[in-house]
C-alpha cells in the first residue's frame, strides 16, 4: 500500500511545489498593481476573476498609462490568455468535464496545470496533476498577491527581489525533461528565436502566439517524428 501511495505523493508534492513557485511570483504582480493604481480589492477582484498571471501583468502595465489605456489593456490581456484555449483543447479528452466541473476546470487551465498534467504517463495521475496544480496555484498566487497589494511600494522594484522572473522559471523547470525529444526541442528553440525577433515590432501579446503557431505548424506536419528519439545528454 505503501509503494502504491508513493507516485500520488510524488505528484502531489511536485503540484504544491509548483504553486509555491508560481504563487510567490504573484507578491510581484500585487506591488505592480498597487504602483499602477489599483487598489487592494481592484487588485483582488483581477487576480481571482482573471486568474493569468500573464494577462494580469499585461493589463496593469497598459493600465499604468492612464485611463485611456484601458481598453489597450483589455486587449493585451485578452491576446495572452487565448493560450489558454488551446491548453483546453489539449486537455478535453483527458478530463472530460461536464457542467460545474467544466467551469471551474476552466478557471484553473494554465500553464503550471497543463505542464504537471501532461507529464505524467496514466490519465488519472494527469487528472490527479491538473486538479491539484491548479489548486495550488490559485491559492498560493492569490495570497501572494493580497501580500503584494498590502506591501504596495515597501518591496520596491519586482527586478531588485527576482519575482519577474520567478514564474518563468518554474515553467522552463516543468517543461524542461520533455525537451529531451528532438521534436520539442527543435520546437522550443523555434519558438524562443520567432518571438525574440517579432517582439520589438508587435503589440504585447502577439509574440506568444506568433511563437506559439511554431508549434501548431510542426505538430500538424509532423517534420521531424521521423527523427524524434531522445537526445543524447
Amino acid at each position: 500500500m505503501a509503494n502504491s501511495d508513493a507516485p500520488a505523493k510524488g505528484l502531489l508534492a511536485t503540484s504544491i511545489g509548483v504553486g509555491l513557485a508560481t504563487g510567490f511570483y504573484g507578491i510581484s504582480f500585487g506591488a505592480l498593481s498597487s504602483a499602477a493604481g489599483l487598489d487592494l480589492w481592484q487588485t483582488m477582484v483581477l487576480s481571482l476573476a482573471m486568474f493569468s498571471g500573464g494577462s494580469q501583468f499585461a493589463f496593469v502595465a497598459v493600465a499604468a498609462g492612464g485611463s485611456g489605456a484601458v481598453a489597450a489593456a483589455i486587449t493585451s490581456a485578452w491576446l495572452l490568455g487565448i493560450r489558454n484555449g488551446f491548453y483546453a483543447v489539449r486537455l478535453a479528452p483527458v478530463l472530460k468535464l461536464v457542467g460545474l466541473k467544466r467551469w471551474i476546470g476552466a478557471m484553473v487551465t494554465i500553464d503550471e496545470s497543463l505542464a504537471v498534467a501532461i507529464a505524467q504517463e496514466k490519465t488519472a495521475d494527469q487528472r490527479r496533476g491538473f486538479w491539484w496544480t491548479g489548486a495550488a496555484v490559485y491559492l498560493f498566487w492569490n495570497s501572494a498577491t493580497f501580500l503584494g497589494a498590502l506591501i504596495g511600494d515597501a518591496v520596491g522594484k519586482p527586478e531588485n527581489w527576482g519575482l519577474d522572473a520567478a514564474a518563468a522559471a518554474a515553467f522552463v523547470g516543468l517543461v524542461w525533461p520533455r525537451l529531451k525529444e528532438r521534436q520539442a526541442l527543435i520546437v522550443a528553440i523555434a519558438a524562443v528565436i520567432v518571438a525574440t525577433a517579432v517582439s520589438p515590432f508587435v503589440p504585447a501579446g502577439i509574440p506568444v502566439l506568433i511563437a506559439g503557431s511554431v508549434a501548431l505548424i510542426v505538430g500538424f506536419t509532423n517534420w521531424f517524428a521521423s527523427s524524434s528519439r531522445e537526445v543524447q545528454a
